[in-house]
């Protein structure tokens, strides 16, 4: 398992790739969807900002407090993770396969309204882990609660501090797939 500093390292690395992306597509390509069920550049920028900042980092915070009762567990055998959640965490990643979830108002992220929102959205996920990072690190604080994730079971902070890179380094293939497709149209 990567420790909080090599996550981080690596996540800064990934913004950095994904804004020098970003930087060579137009509002329209950002927008451009074959149909209903792939998102667009765009929406995927906004998910993984999204998913970063209203579940991942809100967790970690969560966790690191001992708040939200309703939501949160002391860390107990009957809180671990499912057999996929230990896989991932075994293998350091998620395997290199299409992840689909069915399209839906609560799910299915909204278009970008600029280039410069995703830019800052990316920056204040890496500013804002960056504040994290040391408080994760403690592994007495970080190891102390846990929260459910949907497919994974329950995670710690560090595991949700990690998960986010995990997060941006799979998206990696969605952001060729989407940008191949967009060559196929215009050529």
């Amino acid at each position: 398992m990567k420790s909080t500093k090599e996550a981080l390292s690596s996540l800064e690395e990934l913004i950095k790739q994904y804004i020098a992306e970003l930087e060579a597509l137009t509002m329209k390509d950002l927008l451009y969807t074959t149909d209903e069920v792939d998102w667009s550049l765009g929406q995927m920028y906004m998910h993984l900002i999204q998913a970063s900042q209203n579940m991942h980092m809100f967790n970690i915070k969560q966790c690191l407090t001992g708040m939200e009762p309703a939501t949160i567990s002391a860390a107990t055998a009957s809180t671990s993770k499912t057999e996929q959640g230990q896989a991932i965490f075994d293998h350091g990643g998620f395997p290199p396969i299409r992840i689909a979830v069915p399209a839906s108002p609560q799910y299915t992220p909204k278009q970008p309204e600029t280039k410069e929102q995703l830019v800052i959205g990316l920056m204040q996920v890496v500013e804002e882990m960056r504040q994290l990072q040391p408080e994760v690190n403690d592994a007495a604080k970080a190891n102390e609660y846990k929260i459910a994730h949907p497919r994974f079971g329950y995670l710690d902070a560090k595991e949700w501090f990690l998960l986010i890179e995990m997060h941006f380094r799979h998206h990696l293939l969605q952001l060729a797939r989407l940008k191949q497709k967009l060559l196929d149209t215009n050529s």
